[in-house]
């Protein structure tokens, strides 16, 4: 019996305990630090270290990085044509020192200096920037010239545009062909100096063909076609 004289009841020991248990099941529960991001770790699974470098602060996630598009890659060396753009990557896979804006750069020099030495004759000047077969045609077309006594004058007013057109690669041969968007002044004179033609300024639509093989130590590249547009 109780000190007040009402009869014990022993339920009230038993939910005594567990008021107990449960205020200490609480007490350990919260005065744990929870990760809502990532599970503690448990016995069978470690936590993992990062795998490779930090990214820099603020740098955007590698699946946000946005992909090159394959007519960015040779902007301002290629026209956006697959024939340009895959024929260049092509050639660049085959020979690691291929650059696309040297060539380019080295292909309007040389359409410079291939008009000039046609227009005044130079043989010695065009025979190491031509394959043989183009070089025959020009010192063919030359010597007709000093036959009648026929004398050229070219003029390279301003080449507008200079983008490689097509390009292919092969194990012996790599080939380019530039499309040549330029002014000039021609002037066709006879043997007493007199005009026969031209001497007003002409746009000019040419494909320049270039090749290389690039099994050889001479980078540089030699003209094997041209046509007119």
């Amino acid at each position: 019996m109780s000190p007040s004289g009402e009869p014990f009841d022993p339920s009230l020991i038993v939910f005594a305990a567990l008021a107990i248990f449960v205020v200490w099941k609480l007490r350990s529960v919260l005065g744990m630090r929870v990760d809502r991001d990532a599970p503690p770790p448990t016995q069978f699974e470690p936590r993992r270290a990062p795998v490779g470098p930090a990214p820099l602060p603020g740098a955007a996630p590698a699946d946000d990085l946005p992909a090159v598009r394959p007519e960015d890659r040779w902007k301002g060396v290629a026209e956006n044509r697959a024939e340009a753009i895959t024929g260049l990557d092509a050639i660049a896979a085959a020979d690691p020192r291929f650059d696309g804006k040297a060539f380019v750069d080295g292909a309007r020099r040389a359409y410079e200096m291939i008009v000039g030495a046609f227009a005044k004759g130079d043989r010695d000047a065009l025979r190491p920037l031509l394959a043989k077969d183009v070089f025959d045609g020009f010192a063919g077309e030359i010597a007709r010239r000093e036959a009648v006594e026929e004398a050229v004058e070219t003029a390279i007013v301003a080449i507008d545009s200079a983008l490689v057109d097509s390009a292919s690669a092969a194990p012996r041969l790599n080939e380019i062909t530039v499309r040549f968007a330029v002014r000039l002044m021609n002037i066709r004179k006879d043997k007493a100096g007199e005009v026969i033609e031209g001497g007003a300024t002409m746009p000019v639509e040419e494909l320049w063909t270039f090749a290389r093989d690039p099994r050889a130590s001479d980078p540089n590249w030699k003209l094997v076609a041209t046509r007119a547009v």
